[in-house]
């Protein structure tokens, strides 16, 4: 996903980082008046992205997320079957469920109904009561205050004891006594909420980035139907899913070929702890593997997550050497030779789980480690038995991996040892910048010397960094390591970063520069140079893209120009202002097919001055639709491809042939 960086000088950013001496006498005399104490939601409201990660896109769709959250509690407790979504063309949500109903009683201590102060008390709920729910993804009992707080208006009605009841909030804040609307039959629980635009940057909810995190949890749940609707457009998803993680692999390698039909599955309990594993390979070189508490994603991994590898690794191995299938009895796979080619679900559901942060993005409960690398060794171990032919076809593409791997350790060698000898010079065709701080330099991978040139004559030469690619790099997404490593522009990339690549060798701390703009033109060949570079961090330098370091610039299209005057537009709707506001007498309009046609001047006041540019943040937030995106446009199949195409092609702007 892409967002727009607001435009930020760099030599200002620098120069703020530097400070500067306070004025003599200037002080103010700090005391306990200084002290400011936030009642009730004013410290979400005050501090928003410390309970849900940002005021971004991001950050509004994590509210829709700890809405529904509570709803999978309730299924996870086995009281619910149901859940829809709704958008409403005025900015406001609707997630209903039928589930048992927030309690409407009053509360023994509070003395408020429940409802309210579930709603207006951060660390209030049922989660901390292990008898209420068992397994739960919401244990610190903020998410729906925080929504409320959060939302210009809430409305929440339950249906439980065969009555409907109703309250109304506005920024947290109670502005109706709950009452009773009605008289029911069933049950569950309906929260409308409208994020507050004095929060948020941005209002518009993505139908489609909500339909793959509801999609994910109607795998996760089975048996829950989960449902999501766009009144504005009319488009709606619904998802039900009897076979849960076993068609959630099958779903993630829907467009790979694939080493064994059916996924390896297995399930068991101990110590109050379930663990569900699915498990397919396929004949391509990505790991994927998807962990799941609670029905909650922990895309950082966790105990759970090293007990699954040590697991996976070490009865692979076993059953090898058990079978000779090695034929030298001292060989043996690595965690990276085992996991390539692999898709695989981990589901684990507990009571008392540790998440680090209230993101919950990994898993800290040490005794978990131990349960699923037993349970994992186990199930594996009982299905090779009874499938040693699958298990041999596993194990001989492993085989295939670790001498790739050892081709590419050796290549990796000979790029250290070359680089050792060429200590003191610039990689490549790289012009560097004379600043040391990464966090103050940049560097832009341009499309063709001609524009390399022209970047480099415009650039900042203290923080701005080029390096001028030739052609369309290696597809990385077919690729193993060694053959990537034989392509000159990636090791030209790799070699300017200085992060290394692979597992083993990459070191995020060691990239040489914060930002790496994508700068390449606006056609076919240059959307496709940049599919090839995304691809590229996508697989071997995945970190760059979760940490934010990846950005595409956003070069102009239009030239619009009268006599001296000149304005610059990138698209066509700025274009036409441009032509209003000089006078469509007399102007002349030059439409840029490359950036050759810029001279550095024009490039950098276009698209190289951090003052006036706009470029996009290339985000990694859905790992299982970005895996299922790239597997389409990069992999083997043509018919997925053609089919995204075709639903695609209207979408596209700005884009010559």
């Amino acid at each position: 996903m892409a967002e727009k960086v607001k435009r930020q000088s760099t030599r200002t950013r620098a120069k703020s980082r530097a400070g500067g001496k306070p004025a003599k006498g200037g002080a103010e005399i700090y005391d306990a008046k200084k002290i400011t104490v936030l009642k009730g939601l004013e410290a979400v409201r005050k501090r928003p992205a410390m309970y849900i990660g940002s005021t971004s896109s991001r950050g509004l769709h994590h509210l829709v997320y700890e809405v529904v959250d509570n709803s999978i509690d309730e299924a996870l407790a086995g009281a619910c079957t149901y859940v829809k979504v709704t958008l409403h063309p005025d900015g406001s949500v609707t997630v209903t469920d039928d589930g048992r109903g927030i309690p409407v009683d009053m509360h023994p201590t509070q003395k408020r109904p429940a409802v309210e102060v579930v709603m207006t008390t951060l660390h209030a709920g049922g989660k901390f009561d292990s008898k209420t729910y068992k397994v739960s993804g919401g244990l610190h009992g903020v998410g729906l205050s925080v929504v409320n707080a959060l939302s210009e208006f809430l409305e929440v009605t339950i249906k439980r004891d065969g009555k409907v009841y109703g309250q109304s909030y506005k920024r947290g804040v109670p502005v109706s006594e709950l009452k009773v609307d009605g008289e029911t039959t069933e049950q569950g629980t309906t929260i409308r909420f409208k994020p507050d635009p004095e929060i948020f940057e941005t209002a518009a909810f993505s139908f489609d980035n909500l339909s793959q995190r509801l999609r994910e949890l109607a795998f996760l749940n089975r048996g829950v139907e989960i449902c999501i609707e766009d009144e504005a457009s009319g488009k709606k998803h619904e998802f039900k899913y009897d076979g849960g993680i076993i068609e959630f692999v099958e779903f993630l390698n829907e467009n790979k070929n694939t080493l064994h039909r059916k996924p390896i599955y297995f399930a068991k309990t101990r110590d109050d702890v379930k663990v569900e594993v699915a498990i397919q390979y396929n004949d391509g070189y990505a790991e994927n593997v998807f962990t799941f508490v609670n029905s909650i994603s922990t895309h950082e991994g966790g105990t759970h997550l090293i007990g699954f590898k040590t697991g996976l690794t070490r009865t692979l191995n076993s059953h090898a050497q058990r079978n000779n299938i090695f034929k030298n009895g001292k060989f043996s796979l690595s965690g990276d030779d085992v996991r390539e080619g692999l898709t695989a679900v981990l589901s684990v559901m507990m009571s008392q789980p540790q998440f680090e942060g209230q993101t919950k993005t990994k898993l800290g409960n040490s005794e978990v480690r131990g349960i699923v690398e037993s349970v994992v060794s186990e199930g594996l171990k009982d299905f090779f038995e009874e499938n040693r032919s699958v298990a041999k076809h596993i194990i001989d593409k492993c085989v295939v991996a670790a001498r790739s791997r050892e081709a590419a350790r050796k290549a990796r060698e000979l790029t250290r040892r070359k680089s050792a000898l060429e200590a003191g010079r610039l990689p490549g065709k790289l012009a560097d910048c004379s600043m040391v701080d990464p966090k103050l330099c940049e560097l832009y991978l341009v499309e063709g010397d001609s524009a390399g040139g022209s970047a480099k004559q415009g650039r900042d030469r203290q923080y701005q960094a080029i390096l001028p690619l030739r052609g369309k790099i290696l597809n990385a997404y077919k690729a193993p390591l060694d053959k990537v490593l034989s392509n000159e522009e990636i090791k030209m990339i790799v070699t300017a970063l200085g992060t290394g690549i692979g597992e083993e060798d990459f070191k995020a701390s060691k990239l040489r520069y914060d930002k790496i703009i994508i700068m390449t033109d606006a056609d076919v060949d240059g959307a496709h140079i940049r599919t090839l570079l995304l691809t590229f961090f996508y697989r071997y330098m995945p970190d760059l893209l979760k940490d934010g370091h990846i950005y595409i610039a956003q070069p102009p299209l239009y030239r619009v120009k009268k006599g001296k005057q000149e304005l610059y537009a990138y698209n066509e709707e700025a274009r036409e202002e441009a032509i209003a506001k000089l006078g469509k007498k007399g102007v002349a309009i030059q439409r840029y097919k490359g950036l050759g046609e810029m001279n550095p001047e024009q490039l950098w006041k276009t698209t190289m001055d951090p003052e006036r540019r706009t470029i996009l943040r290339v985000t990694l937030e859905d790992a299982v639709e970005a895996d299922r995106i790239f597997t389409i446009l990069m992999g083997d199949k043509v018919e997925p491809r053609r089919r995204f195409i075709e639903e695609n092609a209207t979408k596209v702007k700005n884009l010559d042939a």
